[in-house]
């Protein structure tokens, strides 16, 4: 519920900081006074639109924030855990407004875009009187009016998670059925392919040594050759090798060391480079003793590493990649051949679905039926009571066009209303009147309260064109709703404003002036002094006086 509002320099309010209690609580006041301004700055921070107009004047932004014990809204609850927004046990909306036009919304302290304001104020608030935030006119909520006033919600669910099961069924089938000859023609391509693949036979590794085998075999006389005047240069010339030249060296350290030992460090760094020297020259003997020229070897090599790249072309991988390559294309092939299975498997599933989804749809409409006539005549009994004696309110179950299984079930719930005789009811978001339009959300909510799941409704000034004993009606069942949620109402009637559980009182001063709105909580002794100035106009006597404070008394013992 709404716990807490603040309101700085939004159009004549300076600051203002309001506390909001469970139950029923009225607004009331002269004409004037702001009492529509509280409601349109609550507006703001659910994410209304705004233009600068209302800052106020000389002011250079607006700001407004709401919060909300969010105890009683699973639904906004689980909106915030998914949004990563929530917060222990409270939520914060907060809006700015700058006069140069900018506008920055905030969950909880964290920066949001205006359509997630809306979307979590639609689940903590309805605002009755002003459509932006009629959650009564979406055709959805009807249903679920319907619905829970039915106790049909499980059967909904089952439904559509019916519907929703065989239409990913459906969607799968026929994707396999559209696809059956390109899937023919791929199969024959994949089985082909894979043929050529597993012909080449390619072993882990196997390009790698091709590569070096070729490049061996290509290079074979070159390295001969070279390899020849290397081992020469290394120990086959007795005088010039380095072998020879290094063993020259040796022998003249040790001469040395025999007059110095110190380099005796020297004298061994140069035994074990002439024993390395000799043992490199005797790898490279071998090697080149090993060494053979293989034409016939080296055609074959290059006829398989050409096939290996033509196929490697062929299939935009690299030459190392063909073997996994393999793999995948078997992959998919296992998957084309079970496809026909897969497809009829899918259309025994799609019927079986079909058939559970009417059985499971006919038992919701059956329930549908009857939900709707009881509401609409329980409906149609209050809005009678409240100044529409002639209104008529019906659920109308419109017959969905198709026969393909939908979430919703197979009919459309429509609320509509006739408020005349004579008068076809029509779709209630096409209601001329906004305070017969107030009055029937007020009915639909007091009649589906236990089906309702925003915690907190406001009313603004519903008892427009109504008086006396209706007002005082109008009055009960707020006070009747306020039993279970938060209401908050904008009234200038004292038969309503009488039936709050608190009251606040909106009015005007002069700052510097200029007009501020003003607003204050009132004891039981200011009440009786508001209704009277609302029963008795100019002048409040002792009678008017009694009259206020025996309306409380009523109030208070009918609740």
């Amino acid at each position: 519920m709404l716990t807490h509002l603040h309101i700085s320099d939004f159009a004549i309010v300076d600051r203002l900081d309001l506390d909001f209690e469970a139950g029923m609580t009225v607004l009331t006041g002269e004409t004037g006074a702001g009492k529509s301004i509280l409601i349109d700055a609550l507006g703001l921070a659910l994410g209304d639109r705004a233009d600068t107009g209302v800052i106020r004047e000389g002011c250079a932004r607006a700001e407004v924030a709401a919060a909300f014990d969010i105890g009683d809204a699973p639904a906004a609850r689980a909106w915030l855990a998914e949004q990563e927004l929530d917060e222990e046990g409270e939520c914060v909306l907060r809006r700015t407004l700058s006069a140069e036009g900018r506008s920055k919304g905030y969950i909880n302290g964290r920066p949001a875009p205006m359509q997630s304001l809306r979307e979590l104020g639609e689940l903590l608030i309805d605002i009755h009187g002003q459509h932006e935030h009629q959650s009564l006119l979406r055709p959805e909520v009807q249903t679920a009016l319907l619905d829970g006033y039915g106790d049909l919600q499980a059967a909904a669910r089952s439904v559509a998670a019916t519907a929703r099961e065989w239409r990913a069924a459906r969607e799968e089938l026929e994707r396999l059925s559209t696809a059956a000859a390109e899937r023919d023609a791929r199969r024959d391509l994949l089985a082909y392919q894979l043929q050529e693949l597993e012909a080449l036979d390619l072993q882990p590794g196997e390009v790698e040594a091709l590569e070096e085998e070729h490049r061996r075999l290509a290079n074979g006389g070159r390295l001969l050759e070279e390899g020849g005047r290397t081992l020469a240069l290394l120990h086959e010339d007795d005088e010039t090798s380095a072998a020879a030249l290094l063993g020259a060296a040796r022998r003249g350290l040790e001469e040395l060391q025999a007059l110095d030992p110190e380099l005796a460090p020297v004298t061994e760094l140069a035994e074990s480079a002439e024993v390395q020297l000799k043992e490199a020259a005797l790898e490279l003997r071998r090697y080149l003793d090993r060494l053979e020229l293989d034409p016939e070897r080296l055609q074959w090599v290059e006829a398989r590493i050409e096939a290996l790249h033509d196929l490697s072309r062929k299939h935009r991988v690299h030459p190392t990649g063909l073997a996994g390559l393999a793999g995948e294309l078997a992959e998919e092939l296992a998957g084309l051949e079970g496809a026909d299975q897969r497809r009829a498997e899918l259309a025994a599933r799609v019927e079986a679905l079909a058939a559970r989804y009417r059985e499971e749809a006919g038992v919701l409409s059956a329930g549908r039926a009857r939900a709707a006539a009881a509401l609409g005549e329980e409906i149609t009994g209050r809005i009678r009571r409240l100044s529409m004696p002639d209104g008529r309110f019906e659920v109308a179950l419109e017959p969905r066009a198709g026969a393909e299984p939908a979430p919703g079930g197979e009919e459309r719930v429509a609320f509509r209303v006739a408020a005349n005789p004579g008068q076809a009811p029509r779709p209630l978001a096409r209601v001329a009147s906004g305070g017969e339009l107030s009055r029937i959300s007020l009915a639909i909510q007091v009649a589906t309260v236990q089906a309702g799941t925003v915690p907190t409704l406001i009313f603004d000034e519903v008892d427009v064109g109504i008086g006396g004993g209706v007002a005082e009606v109008v009055g009960q069942s707020l006070r009747s709703l306020g039993g279970t949620r938060q209401v908050l109402t904008v009234t200038h009637l004292p038969q309503v404003a009488a039936q709050g559980h608190h009251h606040l009182q909106v009015g005007k001063r002069k700052v510097d002036g200029a007009n501020r709105t003003r607003v204050r909580p009132l004891s039981p002794d200011q009440r009786v002094d508001e209704i009277g100035r609302m029963l008795g106009g100019l002048e409040i006597t002792d009678n008017t006086l009694a009259h206020a404070r025996e309306m409380l008394e009523l109030a208070a013992v009918g609740s």
